[in-house]
Order: C-alpha cells, then structure tokens, then sequence
C-alpha cells in the first residue's frame, strides 16, 4: 500500500510525514511526497530534526505530484493549501484525507521557539501516523469507507501533552 504525504512545496511537513511513515510502517507499506509547487529542496530545519530523532533523510528529495515514481492508494494532505488544490487526474481513485499541520518553516521567534514549532509538528505527525498504523489495516484495506472515516478522525487528533512529574 502506497501513501502520499502532500504539501504544496515538499519540504518541510510532507517529508517529515513520509520520512516518519517509513520509519515506522510495517512492510508493505511505503510512503512518499510530493507538492503542487516544489520548492525543489528539503527544508534544513525539518532535516535536522528528522536526524536528531535518528530517522535518516539520505534518499528523500522535493519532488512535484506531476513526477511520482508510482501511483498512491492513499493521499494524505498536511497543508491547508494543498487540501484546497485539485489534485491531478492520475491519483484516480485514491482514497484522500487532509490531515493539516501548522508549517514550521514559517515560524517567527528565537532559536528555541523555532525548534519547537518544528517539535510540535513532528510530533503531530508522528502521533497521527502511530494512529494510523494501529488500525487494522489489513481489514480496513477492504472497506475504504471506514478507511477513510478513521483517516478524517486521525486528522483532527491531538497528541497529549507530556505531564511533568
């Protein structure tokens, strides 16, 4: 099963999205990215950090959804742009969701509040991703609707807070 993470420039919330997929999916599951308007270079911020969490970046690029090395069964859009943009005839019957994270390449501040605004995305898409792979998704890869009502609650879902102790 293919999943395309989807922004509109594939550097920064779409790759974290496939790099953290990748990491994590059971096989027979790979994820890829891609952007309506790539930027045509990965996001130093989102490399950093995806390194520091010992997910190694060395094979991902910004590619646009016109260049996809395959056709996804799953489009996963994590911009509010890209939710908004048609997405190209050849995704066909690809079961979509949008899954939205605020972009922490635009972020404003410090050192330390940039960082974290790179933090709090990826640990959205990290808690969401878990989620997903905790489905059954051998089951609900015959019941699309179901799939695609579980992908839409996954999208709004929040990861908790860590409690100080």
């Amino acid at each position: 099963m293919n999943v395309l993470f989807l922004c509109t420039g594939n550097s920064c919330r779409s790759l974290m999205g496939e790099a953290i997929f990748n990491h994590l999916a059971p096989q027979g599951w790979h994820a890829i990215s891609a952007g309506s308007k790539p930027l045509g270079r990965l996001n130093p911020g989102a490399v950093a950090l995806l390194e520091e969490k010992g997910i190694s970046t060395a094979a991902y690029y910004s590619k646009s959804w016109n260049d996809l090395p395959l056709t996804p069964d799953i489009v996963i859009s994590v911009c509010g742009n890209a939710a908004n943009e048609t997405c190209p005839a050849y995704l066909g019957q690809a079961l979509r969701s949008h899954w939205g994270v605020d972009d922490p390449a635009h972020a404003e501040g410090s050192e330390a509040e940039i960082k974290a605004a790179f933090e709090t995305a990826y640990a959205i898409l990290r808690h969401r991703i878990e989620q997903f792979l905790a489905l059954p998704l051998a089951e609900l890869q015959n019941d699309p609707v179901r799939l695609k009502a579980e992908m839409d609650r996954i999208g709004v879902s929040m990861p908790q807070p860590e409690s100080e102790t």
